[in-house]
C-alpha cells in the first residue's frame, strides 16, 4: 500500500497498480475506484499517515498531543469551567509548576490552549479547535456554553432526604 494523489490533490491508499490505470481507495469514504495512472503521483507520506486523514484534524491534534489522563482532564476542566488563571490550576494540586508548564506550552504550541488573562493573572483557555475535537470525542456537550454551570451541582453536596 502506497500514498498517491491525483491531479486535484486529493490523497489516496493505493491499492493495485495496472498498466493504464490504478485501485485506489479514499481514504475519507472507504471508497475505490480506478483513476488513470497519468492522473497520480506518488507522496512522501506514510500510507498510514495517509489513512489517519479520516479522522478530524482536531481530533488527530488531541490525540497526538495528549499522552496522559491528568492532561486530557485539564483540558476537560478548561473546556467546562472556561478559562482558569496558573494559579488555580496548581490549586488543584496534580501538577508540579515545571511540570504544568510543560504541559501548557507543549498545549499551547499545539494550538489546544491560548494564554489568555484571568482575574488580572495569566491564564489559559482552550482554543476552538480543542473545544471542536473534545466535542467529537464525547469529553464535552456540543451546545454547552463555556460558562454554564449545571444545575445538579449546586446541589450536589445536599444530603438526600431518605439519608437524613
Amino acid at each position: 500500500m502506497k500514498s498517491v494523489q491525483d491531479d486535484t490533490g486529493k490523497r489516496y491508499l493505493l491499492l493495485k497498480r495496472s498498466e493504464h490505470a490504478s485501485l485506489v481507495r479514499d481514504p475519507q469514504n472507504g471508497n475505490e475506484c480506478y483513476v488513470q495512472n497519468d492522473r497520480l503521483e506518488d507522496v512522501d507520506e506514510s500510507p498510514l499517515e495517509t489513512a489517519a486523514r479520516t479522522v478530524s484534524g482536531p481530533v488527530r491534534t488531541l490525540l497526538t498531543t495528549v499522552h496522559d489522563e491528568a492532561t486530557l482532564g485539564l483540558l476537560v476542566e478548561l473546556a467546562e469551567r472556561g478559562p482558569l488563571g496558573v494559579k488555580t490550576i496548581l490549586d488543584a494540586d496534580v501538577f508540579c509548576e515545571s511540570d504544568l508548564h510543560g504541559r501548557l506550552t507543549v498545549l499551547t504550541s499545539a494550538g489546544l490552549l491560548a494564554e489568555t488573562e484571568v482575574a488580572g493573572e495569566r491564564g489559559y483557555r482552550v482554543t476552538d479547535e480543542c473545544r471542536r475535537a473534545l466535542e467529537a470525542i464525547g469529553a464535552i456537550d456540543e451546545d454547552e456554553d463555556e460558562d454554564a454551570v449545571e444545575p445538579s451541582s449546586a446541589t450536589s453536596s445536599e444530603v438526600p432526604d431518605s439519608a437524613s
